[in-house]
């Protein structure tokens, strides 16, 4: 969210990845910022959630934005979009602070699979944002994650907000594009691949980072990619784009320096799990054998 925590830097976790070197990524020029932010008509917002994405999106609005903590209510009579920038195990308590009137103006900022969650609240369609930026301490600005594949950002938004999210993050100096439903479904399975992969096969060798796993071990994280990849393609009825893994490879040149670790199972891995689960209850072949073994190695199921 591809993030060392949810709530501090989202990149698509999403959001995504030739082997030509990993492109560093541009920080925005304060003075272009400025005009950019100027010029764009930046729409007010609840933010919920003061940690450091939560305070960035706010430093992007015109200072008319209401900055919600976590435990507060989200009010009834504001207007506009709520930008949500928890953890996903906070959402349920958010949820329950926001008046069920507001619940279509909810924008979940969050990496991994949520469709469970929002689907078993009645929020089929909820707005979701695959956010591929990182914002290393509170306060800074934050960077913008592109890659040699995809040099014209990864930042994606979906939903009744989606051109609203985009304007706040162009007055910021970040890339994002709109998408409909069906292609924003297809970006966030990829960044959900990547991040289930990566991080797994990271954690099958003690200290390696995201750049290692690409660089040391890639027949391993090709094989996971091509098995998660299998499996939600069937589940969901899709056909993903062409190259998935250079585009996740790529990805992970360009975040190389992050740590590996399994976690937010329910959220992440636990949704290719419960797909082993099922095709194995049903009397047939684990759609995902390299995954559930390597789950069962790290017994972590």
């Amino acid at each position: 969210m591809a993030t060392l925590s949810t709530s501090s830097l989202l990149w698509t976790h999403s959001a995504k990845l030739t082997l030509s070197p990993a492109p560093r990524f541009s920080r925005p020029n304060k003075s272009s910022s400025i005009v950019m932010a100027a010029a764009a008509k930046v729409a007010p917002a609840v933010i919920v959630g003061g940690g450091r994405v939560g305070k960035a999106l706010q430093d992007m609005g015109k200072g008319d934005d209401l900055l919600v903590k976590r435990g507060e209510p989200v009010p009834i009579d504001f207007e506009g979009p709520i930008l949500v920038c928890t953890r996903n195990d906070d959402l349920e308590a958010v949820l329950d602070a926001t008046p069920k009137s507001r619940w279509n103006d909810l924008v979940f900022f969050q990496n991994g699979m949520l469709e469970p969650w929002l689907q078993s609240k009645g929020l089929n369609d909820a707005d979701q944002v695959l956010a591929y930026f990182a914002v290393s301490k509170l306060g800074e600005p934050p960077v913008d994650g592109k890659t040699d594949t995809n040099p014209e950002g990864l930042t994606a938004a979906y939903g009744k907000w989606a051109s609203a999210i985009a304007t706040r993050l162009h007055a910021g100096g970040l890339s994002c594009k709109v998408l409909d439903k069906e292609a924003f479904q297809k970006q966030m399975l990829e960044k959900l691949i990547w991040i289930c992969a990566f991080m797994l096969v990271g954690a099958r060798h003690p200290g390696a980072t995201v750049g290692v796993v690409e660089k040391e071990y890639r027949s391993e994280v090709s094989n996971l990619i091509a098995e998660l990849a299998s499996a939600a393609a069937a589940e969901k009825g899709i056909t993903f784009e062409e190259a998935m893994e250079d585009r996740l490879c790529a990805y992970s040149r360009a975040v190389a320096h992050f740590p590996t670790a399994v976690k937010e199972f329910k959220w992440r891995n636990g949704w290719f799990y419960s797909i082993s689960e099922k095709a194995i209850a049903d009397g047939k072949p684990d759609p995902c054998p390299l995954h559930t073994a390597w789950l069962k190695e790290l017994k972590v199921v």
